[in-house]
This record gives structure tokens, sequence and C-alpha cells, in this order.
């Protein structure tokens, strides 16, 4: 049992014995820094059955607790605020129980299965800045979901089919002259993402044309040529024709292995991934059922739609006329696809906070078609990632490509590091994998600091920065403790054995407080976890590395007299390097042996 659990209990318990009083559970938190104490309790709701003051409430109840919990050292009022001081006896048994061990300890009742979305690119071009914000968010909320105890699933659905992917086709048909990524020595996504980009310079030349000739703007845009070939691609496309199906497969094949390798770098991975290309017509049925059923309605042009209006929402059509299918349709059928292959408790979306309204419509109707699962979907809405220049664009063919944005960071981490020293004494194949680790995990870092709901702005240099709230400072005091480790063992100190030195330490008040921060790293993994939000462990891991910074600043570890106190330090050091790693690797960061 937790000293919170316990302090619930007893707190309870003396409810009932000073005022007979019975409630089911009693709330701390953690004492105001201005205040004296660890944890407190708020005794207001308790008035009304101690019929007494604030302060003599508080009082009350704090001297039952320090009589009844043998943990508490002792308790101060302030107001009709109980703070509790844990004494130092608690925070070393602690200390003594976590050696060796797993920090995570995950929570039996939240094992659910539970599946995350993620990345969903479309097939006509490479993976931009916004892709990465995804794909670090999705990846690293499957990873603390993990972490506290649910059996997760990481899913991505790839958009290949649709008139943007024939925009790249037609266009390398038209102007590529059999190009290839070997023939070019181009990722295979960027040589379509060109073609995309090709198309959309003709098309755009076309309309022009059209409008000079009088013709308004939405009918010019409508009989482009190159938009009435398009169309007439993917009408063959669904038509299974076997010469634009064949160019489909080839040119999809050369993105896939572009992806892969975007993915490898940005050091995220997925159980299973769907194709849009399958599942586009799998919500079919589903339209018949709710027709059955009533749910759905059929408008006199033969379209289908739900009729959201009584909720606040909109007429949303799920068929067209022509009995074609449109994104809701899909997304429909792969829902009921994947509710019924996996059985989920939770189905995380994790996409931009453009979709809201989509998602909205998409968990309403599921609810009103009487699926229970439907209660459990759930949209991981982050806002959109801009730099100091700008928003992105894509169209244009500026957008900021994933690959080169990882690239310049590893170039900037280079030059800093090379500027501060920091791998002069490591081999050339160390040092390149220093820069590597270091810049990536600037990126990562830096955005999965800030809470998913907000919009950010990313500012690269702001990101490569061996001081404040950044990968590089938490990654140096790791190294830090791990070189300290190092030296100890160089000079024969043996601290793994606790039992041998414990007994005579006394804590200095930061060493308490590190105790404090390591005793709440599963709380702050359950919370991330209970929030969907990896800004969670991000700030906890960089208050708990500022924390330790400063306490290597100010207290002799090595150089200190007292042997016990060298051996009780050495191991905090190494439990507050451990629980460093782990947080950052729910982040998907690396963290450097040595720099």
């Amino acid at each position: 049992m937790n000293i919170e659990q316990k302090l619930s209990d007893k707190t309870v318990e003396a409810l009932e014995k000073l005022y007979g009083a019975t409630i089911d559970k009693a709330s701390f938190e953690k004492t105001n820094p201005d205040f004296t104490g660890d944890l407190t309790l708020v005794v207001f709701p308790f008035l009304k059955v101690s019929k007494k003051k604030p302060e003599d409430t508080a009082n009350e109840i704090g001297n039952y607790l320090k009589e009844n919990v043998a943990e508490i050292a002792s308790f101060n009022v302030v107001k009709g605020f109980l703070n509790i001081v844990i004494g130092d006896t608690f925070w070393l048994n602690y200390f003594k129980s976590i050696n060796g061990k797993s920090l995570l300890h995950p929570a039996p009742e939240n094992n659910q299965v539970v599946m995350v979305e993620y990345s969903s690119p479309n097939t006509n071009k490479p993976l931009h800045l916004g892709h990465v914000r995804n794909n670090l968010l999705g990846y690293s909320v499957s990873e603390i979901l993990k972490a506290a105890g649910n059996k997760v699933i990481k899913t991505n659905i790839v958009n290949d089919r649709g008139i943007h992917i024939c925009k790249s086709m037609l266009a390398w048909q038209k102007w590529g002259n059999g190009e290839t990524p070997e023939s070019c020595g181009m990722k295979g996504d960027h040589l379509v993402g060109k073609y995309y980009v090709e198309f959309d310079k003709h098309y755009k030349a076309e309309v022009k044309e059209l409008k000079a000739k009088g013709i308004p703007d939405a009918e010019a845009e409508k009989k482009a040529p190159l938009m009435l070939e398009i169309q007439n691609m993917l009408l063959k496309w669904e038509a299974n024709d076997k010469e634009v199906r064949s160019l489909w497969e080839m040119m999809n094949g050369w993105v896939y292995k572009g992806f892969d390798e975007t993915y490898k770098m940005l050091g995220v991975d997925f159980d299973k991934i769907y194709y849009e290309s399958n599942t586009y017509i799998l919500g079919k049925n589903i339209i018949d059922e709710g027709l059955a059923k009533g749910v759905l309605k059929r408008r006199p042009d033969n379209s289908v739609y739900a009729d959201l209006t009584p909720d606040g929402l909109d007429e949303k059509t799920l068929l067209r006329a022509d009995g074609t299918s449109v994104y809701m349709t899909q997304d429909l059928g792969t829902a009921l696809e994947r509710a019924k292959e996996t059985g989920f408790d939770k189905h995380i979306y994790t996409v931009g906070n453009e979709q809201d309204y989509h998602f909205k419509v998409l968990f309403l109707i599921l609810k009103k078609l009487g699926y229970k699962w439907a209660d459990g979907l759930y949209h991981l809405s982050y806002g959109m990632v801009e730099l100091p220049e700008g928003k992105m664009k894509s169209r244009e063919g500026t957008v900021v490509d994933a690959d080169e944005l990882m690239e310049e960071m590893i170039a900037t981490a280079k030059k800093t590091a090379e500027e501060l020293g920091k791998a002069q004494d490591l081999e050339e194949a160390d040092k390149q994998q220093l820069y590597r680790t270091i810049g990536l995990g600037a990126l990562k870092y830096f955005i999965l600091k800030v809470d998913p709901k907000k919009k950010m702005l990313f500012n690269p240099a702001e990101s490569i920065d061996f001081n404040g709230n950044t990968a590089p400072f938490i990654q140096f005091n790791y190294v830090r403790i791990r070189a300290l480790l190092r030296k100890a063992k160089e000079g024969m100190l043996n601290f793994d054995d606790i039992n041998v030195f414990i007994h005579n330490v006394t804590l200095l008040p930061k060493e308490k407080e590190l105790l404090i921060k390591l005793y709440n790293f599963n709380t702050t993994v359950q919370q991330a976890a209970a929030e969907y939000s990896p800004a969670v462990i991000a700030n906890y891991v960089y208050d708990l590395a500022k924390e330790y910074s400063q306490y290597y600043h100010d207290t002799p570890i090595l150089k200190e007299e007292k042997k016990d106190l060298i051996l009780f330090r050495l191991q905090l050091s190494s439990d507050i390097g451990n629980a460093i790693k782990t947080g950052m690797s729910l982040l998907g960061i690396e963290v450097p042996e040595r720099m």
C-alpha cells in the first residue's frame, strides 16, 4: 500500500472515530511549496460533521494520524490545510525497495486492449513536420499506455487511393520519362511528391488559361483537361484497369520504401498497417444495417445520410447518389473491422484538430447504430506545428520535409556539440551516433513537452540547447551520472548492497526531494496515460534532471568524507539515471552513455 492510500484509509477512520462520519475516501494533494510538508489534506469538506473551526478540525485529524501512522514525522496546520511531513524512515525504506528494480508498477485494473492509430499518410508525398508531431505523439502515447499496464496495438492506415494519388501518377506518366528512385538517387516518397507538385503546376496553368477565356473560376477548375484526365484515371483504378493498377502499385511501392526509411530514422513502428485501398468499401454493409434500423435515411436522389441535427450537428452524407462511398463510410467500416479483429476496449485516433468535427460525427453515428464499443473511441486531437517563418504549406512544394528536418537537426547537434567540446574524446563512429542521438532527441522532446491540444511553434535552434527545458540538458545530466558511476567503479566503490550503508544515512532536504520525485514516477506515468499526454512525462523528467543537476553541483559525492554517504549518493544517482532513461524511452528518446 502506498503512503497516500494509507493516509486516506486512516483519515476515513479518524472521521468515524472523532465525529461519527462515514466517507469512502480522503484525498491528499502535494503540499504547496510555500508550506512545510509533503502531503496536504483540505479539511473544509469535513466542517459540517466536526462542527468546529477549520484549524481545530485539522489539528484533531492531524493528532489522530500522527498517533496511528508511523510514517508521519510531524504535521502543521495553515487555516483549513493539514500539512503532513513524512519521516526519513519511510523514504529510506522506499529507497531500499527500488534497488535494482523497475520504477514501473502497472496497475492490473488498467490492463485493457488499446488500439492507437497514428501517422495516416497519403502516398502522394513524403512525410512533413505535421506528420512528425503526429507520429511522435502516437508512438509515445502507445509506449506510455503500455507502461501503465495496457495491451497496446499500434496501427497506421495509409491513404493509398483517390484523386490525389492519381495526380502524381498522371504527372509521372506525362513528364517522368521513366524516372525511378534508382535512376535519380531520390527517395521514392520524395520522387512521387515531386510529381504531385509538377501536376499542380501544370493544372494551375490550365485553369489560368481557361479563366483568361472568360470561363468562371469553379467551372475552369472542373473542366481543366488534367482534372478530367485524373478523374478518368480514378474510374479506371476502381474498375481494376490492369495498366493503371500496375502503375499505382509501382509508385506506391516507391513511397512505402521511403516511408519505412523515415519511420526508422524517427524511431516509430506499427503492429498493423491498414490500407485505404482495402478498407474504402467496408462501410457499405453498415449503411444497409443503418437503413434497416431507421438510424440512416435515403434522400430522393438515392444518397444516404445520417440526420444529426437533433444532436446539434448536420446531415452527414454517407453514400453519394451514385452509390459511391465517402471517407466517413470507410471510417465506419474500418472501426467495425478493428473491433471484431481485436476486441479493443479503447481506440485512440491521433489526428490533428482540423478533424474534430469529423470524429464527433463518426463516434455519434456508431453509437446510434448500437455498437457498445463506440464508447471506447477517442480522438487525440492535437494542434498544428508552425515554424518561426510561418505556417507550413504543401501543394506549392514548400512543405517542411521530415527527412530534411531530421538531417538538419543532426547537423545542428554536431555543430553545437563540437563548439561545446562534447564529443572530443569519442571515436568517429561514436561521435556520429552522439550527434544523431542529440539531434533527434532535441526534435522529439521539443515537440512532446508541449500539451498535445496546444498549437506549437517549433524552433530548431532553441531545441538544441544544453541549458533549459530541452533534451540535450536532460541527456547531459544522464551522461554526468554515468560518468560518476564509472569513476566510482574504477575506484572499487561497491554501492549495490544498500543494507551495508543505509543505516547511517541522514537525508538532506534535496535528497528527500529527489526520493519523493522517484516515488512519484509511477503515478506520473499513470497520469500521462490517463491524459494521453507525453508532456506529463517530459516535464517530469526535466524537473528530475534539473533537481539532480543542482544536487550534483551543491553536494559532495565522491569527495564526501563518510563512506556510507558516498555509497548512498552513488546509488541515489544511479536510480535517478534509471528514471531519466526510462522516462525518455517513453518519449521515444535515447540517452547517450558518454559525451
